[in-house]
């Protein structure tokens, strides 16, 4: 299976539970995986291993067949369009004050490309995460903190940074306007 699966899956799972109104604590505590590595599967951070994935359908409380109905491998595509508006916004229970605004979520051949905006509001609050992949970040509007493992990055419009998303890293806006800033996760077979 291709990684845009990965990213179905973790998208299914987050659907099935906030239905089901669980929470990520409550589902990971019976599934017997951590809160953080839940979230990582959710969001596309990180692919599950195929038992990790069965323990978190069945804290679900879902029929496995019923879970993949639907979920199918795409072909991979030398372009990909999207027209305005098509995109998905995403909330997560995980991050206060963090809007995610899903551009694109697709792959081609190998590469699972993940593309959001990212509303930061004044005071927004989430503790560091770790992404299996690279990480990509382009500031469109506003100044934040980025604090990449032990180092504290000033940023303000037009600044970037590229890097290793299994470096612990978390967006901080202590200013008084919201953030946005343009957010691109790389996720190959290479980063397993």
């Amino acid at each position: 299976m291709e990684n845009n699966i990965y990213i179905r899956i973790g998208k299914r799972i987050r659907k099935i539970r906030s239905e089901n109104k669980s929470t990520l604590l409550e589902i990971s505590e019976k599934a017997g995986v951590s809160k953080s590595l839940l979230s990582k599967i959710e969001n596309g951070r990180t692919i599950p291993s195929l038992p990790v994935l069965l323990q978190i359908i069945k804290a679900l409380n879902h029929d496995v067949s019923m879970f993949f109905e639907g979920i199918t491998e795409e072909h991979s595509y030398a372009f990909i369009h999207r027209k305005a508006g098509e995109y998905e916004i995403e909330e997560r229970e995980d991050a206060e004050g963090f809007s995610y605004f899903s551009v694109m979520s697709e792959n081609i051949h190998d590469v699972a490309f993940q593309s959001f905006i990212l509303k930061l509001k004044p005071g927004a609050k989430r503790g560091k995460v770790e992404t299996d992949g690279f990480t990509f970040l382009y500031m469109i509007d506003g100044e934040i903190d980025y604090i990449l493992d032990n180092h504290c990055l000033r940023f303000k419009t037009g600044d970037s940074l590229f890097f290793d998303g299994k470096i612990p890293h978390v967006p901080q806006n202590n200013s008084k306007n919201t953030a946005t800033i343009l957010v691109i996760y790389l996720i190959t077979s290479l980063n397993k």
